[in-house]
Formats: C-alpha cells, structure tokens, sequence
C-alpha cells in the first residue's frame, strides 16, 4: 500500500478534483484506491456523495470527525470502520478489476485541530510530552497500519490547506507529498515554506523516536515530495501561456520542491459539474481527448513514482 498526502496551503487550485480524477483513474487500471478526506470543507466526499445522502447516512457517525474526536483519535471507533464505497462509481468501474472507496470528511473538522492542540498538553514530564507528541501525530499512520488497510494499493489524503495538526498527522503517514498549484504567483509562493516544514515535522517526529533510545510504538517517518503538479493552466498553441510558463520555470528551477512533467489544464466542459454525478470526470468522458490525456499521463508520472501497476488501457 503506498499513501500520499495532496496538499497545498493555497487554496482554489484544483485539489480536491485532481485527488477525485486521478483515483478514479488509477481504480480504472485496476488498482484499489482509498481516498481520504481530510479537508473540512468536505468537497472530496461530495463527490461522491449528494449533501443528502451525506447528511442521512455519514453525517452523524461515519466521517472522520468522529474518529479524530474522540478521547485520543480513534480510540472506540476504528478508522476501518468508517469506510465506505460509493454506489455510483462503483458502478461505473465494474469490470476493471479496480475499486475505489473513501473515508468521508465533516464540516465539523474544522474545530478538530484545536482539541488536538490541547491534547498535547496536560503532561508534566518531557518524556510524556514526548510520547504524547508521537501518539497525536502519528494516530494515522497507525491506524492504516492495520491488516483491514493492507488490501489497498493506494491511499490519496486530500488534506485541508493549513499546516494544522490534522495535516500533520496526514503527513506522518504519508510515503509522498503530491502538491496541485496552479502556475501563478499565489500558488507558488508557499512551496519552499511547505517543503521546511514538513523538513522540520519529520525532523521533530523522528527525534523524539529515538528518544532515550527508540520507541516501543513509533518508526521514523520519511515522506518525500513526490512534486509539484500544476493545475488549471492554460493551454495556447500546445504549450502553457508564456505568464504561466514562467511561474512554472522558476518552481522547477528554485524551488526545493520537484515539478511534475505533468499538467492538467482548465476544463470547465470535465470539471464544470464536479461531484453533481457522484463520478468523477475522467469515467464518465467519451474519446480521448487533451484532458483525458493529461490525466493518463499524470497516473503513468505518479503511479510509476510509486511503483504501482494496473491493467493499464
């Protein structure tokens, strides 16, 4: 199983529908894929999803909200069983061999990251300080460690953009870090600020492991950027408007975190009615046409990256 945290602190830069694509995408090639839906404003879970039938049968006991809410995340609630699998995609993948399942997300997370922020406290040794820092951050991590996760072969993390403690803990678990931006000087901005926090995230986390000689409970993490890929970009004569191209270059060139040769461009005709559906654009497109063959490639970039293989189209 490979997890990969989608994260941008900018928002408006295509996230949620690039993690919805391309897991439809890699379950089409028949690869198994769980996303998981870490942002409040829960647009990944809505999806696949109507606001009604989120409200009749998630709302109150199936989200994440309520396994991170608890006592200490997940304690009287595993995380296996918040799983769900959309009907409506579902439906369109029979056949491929592929399946592809989600954890929804809550309005209500929004509140989360300052609860867990208390939980940090309450300690009055550093060696529980210590063991409590591990046990909130690395809640995720050890809640996909469990056999029920190991029929997976991808997770996707559509996390909220913000560096709160939900995000942390997606980024403990995580093996690589997709970032979506969009080629501009807003989206780009924060890149090199993400890349040396989530430097110093797993530089903390790992040395408080080897703390007095190691934990019992925790490993050291190692999550790579596995890039940059821009999204919502223009298209003229076959290549990126020269403004965006420019943006583009100076990521690739300055900044720590890689770029993607991959790109999605604005597609109002795919992703004008994201989620109203409940699948997502490139299952339900006709022909092969440009966006489609970008988002094909972008699978071969990332699923390549992480060594993953499906019966390819």
């Amino acid at each position: 199983m490979r997890v990969v945290a989608v994260m941008n602190y900018k928002g408006g830069v295509g996230k949620t529908t690039l993690t919805a694509n391309l897991g439809a995408v890699a379950a089409s090639r028949g690869l198994r894929v769980l996303l998981l839906d870490l942002d409040p404003q829960t647009n990944l879970t809505f999806s696949f999803f109507s606001i009604d039938d989120w409200h009749e049968r998630l709302a109150d006991s199936r989200t994440i909200k309520q396994w991170y809410g608890a006592e200490m995340p997940g304690r009287g609630i595993p995380l296996s069983h918040l799983v769900v699998s959309p009907e409506r995609v579902n439906d369109v993948l029979g056949g491929t061999g592929g399946r592809l399942d989600l954890i929804s997300s809550h309005l209500g997370l929004i509140d989360i990251d300052l609860e867990l922020a208390a939980l940090l406290g309450g300690t009055t040794t550093l060696d529980g300080s210590k063991r409590r820092f591990l046990d909130l951050h690395g809640c995720l991590r050890q809640a996909l460690a469990d056999s029920f996760f190991a029929d997976y072969d991808l997770v996707l993390i559509d996390c909220a953009p913000n560096f709160g403690l939900v995000t942390k803990t997606a980024i403990v678990a995580s093996e690589r870090i997709l970032v979506p931006a969009k080629a501009d000087y807003l989206s780009t901005l924060g890149l090199d600020y993400l890349g040396g926090n989530c430097t110093g995230l797993t530089q903390q986390f790992n040395d408080f492991v080897h703390h007095k000689g190691g934990s019992r409970d925790h490993e050291p993490i190692h999550p790579e950027f596995l890039g940059v890929v821009f999204t919502m970009v223009q298209i003229y004569s076959q290549q990126l408007t020269a403004a965006q191209q420019r943006y583009a270059d100076e990521a690739q060139a300055n900044s720590q975190v890689p770029v993607l040769k991959s790109h999605i461009r604005n597609s109002t005709k795919h992703f004008g009615d994201a989620g109203e559906t409940g699948v997502p654009a490139m299952l339900r497109a006709t022909g092969r046409d440009e966006v489609v063959r970008e988002f094909d490639e972008l699978a071969d970039e990332v699923l390549g990256a992480l060594e993953l293989s499906g019966d390819r189209r």
